[in-house]
């Protein structure tokens, strides 16, 4: 894996900050950024699953107006 120069004085400064290796650092970096990607396909495909189904407003698909009631001027 190759860096940037500044980026890995960067991530060495921070590493020796928190009295960790670089190695440690960049393992915790990847795992959190692979476990974001993971709960947001989770969340993704749950939202999907809700769209498909629909919610209940209560009109059991009947709509109590017409169009032409909403835009009545009176």
């Amino acid at each position: 894996m190759s860096l940037p120069k500044p980026l890995l004085k960067k991530a060495k400064v921070l590493a020796a900050q928190e009295d960790r290796s670089l190695s440690d650092l960049m393992r915790e970096a990847l795992e959190k950024r692979i476990s974001q990607s993971a709960e947001y396909e989770k969340a993704k495909k749950r939202h999907i699953k809700l769209l498909e189904r629909g919610l209940d407003l209560g009109s059991k698909g009947e709509l109590a107006f017409s169009r032409e009631d909403l835009h009545e001027r009176g």
